[in-house]
């Protein structure tokens, strides 16, 4: 179990810094010095770079594979998912007799780039898959008895629930009463026992072998075309027919995967690192109209998938249409794609403003309830709070207080929840044992992340019973506490050159977090601000200068050290980022603590 930062002793601190100006305790990121020069070494490549990968597993015989990742060696055989081939000969019958194939999704980022992927996937092959998102508010979250019931009157024969559907139990039963053949994509954790469904594609069912418990839903949604795809050329379906070129959809797939939060390691590394280049080499209408309303014109990077991108994709299913998310990265018409791309920005707009409120009303909750500030999840409830932002506000908490939080809106005697997890802490398997003690209506979801359904007088008890479970783990999480660096640079070492290289052990995201370096001792030679609570400075250290950045630090202690530095040395952690301007590649440190010296 980790230790809390103010216990960690100053021989763990790294510069000694047991406490910097954001409260955390520095501490140089584990690795193998011998790993890291034999790394260095093999690539050629300055020292750090070698740290970095051994840091992150990586071998000296494997440095190169990783830094340029392949589909050969990294993605996985579609067949080594328990029912993927079963899946797979159902969908290729469908499609060479004509059946009606129905794609449902959830509402969010992962659900609606899942549902677009296969919709577009289907539509290559000459068949025009139904799209059934359910309503957030009047239907929730998953496949519905009446839902499956509407789908086979309208003649559907094959239903591929995605992102959902694992414990969908009465619905699927329903669906097969109605001679519906279900196949469930999903990747939220199961219960004890699985509905019944033709084929459930998963790898965190617990009988599954895979070794790919990380993939979001739509990383199996694109495993399972790749499946469908091999089955019909086996069968040479594209003997006389065009066959998909799958990689033109990874942009979609790789959006999905940072959205959804999940480890950007292994297989997802390498779905992000090439949707990205997909983004730019296969445009798509939605994803190119989603940038236009956003400004966006820097290449694309995790970032702007996860909280530029991916917000207006998931505003839709928060607070508006909820199929609105999937259209978008469907279609192929520029204009149609230009409407929705306005109108999810508008609705990401109204979506900030009711967040802004309930976050504000949450945190006030918290601050005047000493028993809850001192327990090691957050359940926070309310009447009245909008159910389609409180995963978002459950996630502005979860960083203010570093612990578990789960924030209920309850609304016409029904409570509808969202949980968001720290490091260490599985959110998703507590949830799903809650369910089990009859403390829930419904729930379930995966290590950082779940949702769930209560009667509102059983949430004071499920609050004692998740505070019980979880225990001191939620309080003892490092997250937020200890600030894990990669190592020390000079000023003149953060070059355009180093800034290359890093970027290859990225993507970075969740589970692969951007390197965070130390300049130790230098000073601030001119500070001033910029934007809305942005610091701008100037690093110095009598030999070199590096412009630095601190984003909406106006207000904090790190914010104020920077403006009134005065000529004092600090140590300065940062990341390193390039931009182009007049054809010259600059760097600029992004700043994310300080300590005076």
């Amino acid at each position: 179990m980790a230790q809390p930062a103010e216990s960690l002793p100053q021989s763990q601190s790294f510069l000694g810094v047991v406490r910097s100006l954001t409260g955390r305790n520095w501490i140089e990121r584990e690795h193998d010095a011998r790993d890291a020069i034999a790394i260095a070494q093999r690539l050629a490549a300055p020292e750090i770079v070698g740290r970095l990968l051994a840091a992150r597993g990586v071998t000296a015989d494997g440095a190169q594979s990783y830094l340029v990742p392949s589909f050969k060696t990294d993605l996985p055989d579609p067949s080594t998912f328990l029912d993927m081939d079963r899946a797979a000969e159902r969908l290729a019958d469908a499609v060479a007799n004509g059946e009606n194939i129905a794609v449902f999704g959830d509402y969010d980022v992962d659900g609606a780039t899942s549902s677009a992927l296969l919709i577009r996937f289907f539509r290559a092959l000459g068949c025009e898959a139904r799209l059934y998102i359910p309503d957030r508010l009047s239907e929730g979250y998953g496949p519905t008895v009446a839902a499956m019931r509407k789908l086979a009157d309208e003649g559907m024969k094959v239903v591929i629930t995605v992102d959902c559907g694992t414990q969908a139990h009465a619905a699927l039963g329903a669906a097969r009463d109605a001679g519906l053949d279900v196949i469930v994509a999903d990747h939220h954790l199961p219960g004890e026992t699985l509905p019944q469904a033709y084929a459930i594609v998963n790898p965190n069912r617990l009988d599954d072998r895979s070794g790919a418990a990380q993939l979001a839903a739509v990383g199996v949604a694109f495993l399972l075309a790749i499946a469908v795809n091999r089955t019909l050329r086996g069968r040479g379906w594209f003997a006389t027919r065009g066959e998909p070129d799958l990689r033109q959809w990874l942009g979609i797939v790789a959006l999905g995967t940072v959205a959804d939060v999940v480890p950007l390691t292994g297989v997802n590394r390498l779905l992000v690192w090439r949707g990205i280049e997909a983004i730019e080499t296969h445009p798509l209408a939605g994803i190119a109209a989603l940038k236009q309303v956003a400004n966006l014109s820097a290449k694309i990077e995790p970032y702007h998938l996860g909280f530029v991108l991916g917000p207006r994709v998931n505003a839709g299913g928060r607070v508006g249409q909820c199929d609105l998310g999937a259209r978008l990265l469907s279609t192929d018409d520029p204009g149609e794609a230009q409407a929705i791309a306005v109108d999810l920005d508008a609705l990401n707009k109204q979506r900030q403003e009711i967040e802004k409120a309930i976050c504000e009303e949450a945190i006030a909750l918290v601050e005047g309830d000493a028993r809850m500030r001192e327990a090691p999840v957050l359940v926070v409830a309310r009447e009245g709070w909008h159910p389609g932002v409180i995963g978002i506000v459950a996630s502005r908490l979860k960083d203010r207080y570093h612990r578990p939080t789960i924030v209920i809106a309850l609304n016409d005697g029904v409570g509808k929840g969202s949980g968001r997890s720290v490091t260490g802490v599985d959110l998703g398997s507590v949830i799903v044992a809650a369910r089990e003690q009859d403390l829930l209506v419904n729930g379930g979801g995966h290590a950082m992340a779940a949702g769930l359904t209560i009667a509102p007088e059983k949430v004071e008890a499920f609050a004692a019973f998740m505070s019980e479970r979880i225990g001191a783990s939620g309080l003892n999480s490092p997250e937020g506490r200890v600030l894990a660096l990669e190592g020390a640079l000079r000023l003149d070492g953060a070059t355009a050159e180093l800034c290359a290289l890093v970027a290859k052990v990225g993507p970075f995201g969740a589970g692969n977090r951007e390197p965070v370096f130390v300049f130790p001792g230098v000073r601030i030679v001119h500070a001033a601000t910029v934007g809305e609570g942005h610091v701008r400075c100037v690093l110095g250290d009598g030999v070199a200068r590096l412009n630095g950045i601190a984003f909406r630090a106006l207000q904090s202690p790190l914010g104020k050290a920077l403006l009134e530095a005065k000529g004092r040395p600090l140590h300065v952690a940062a990341t390193l980022k390039t931009d182009e301007w007049q054809g010259q590649t600059r760097v600029q440190a992004q700043i994310v603590d300080a300590v005076f010296v």
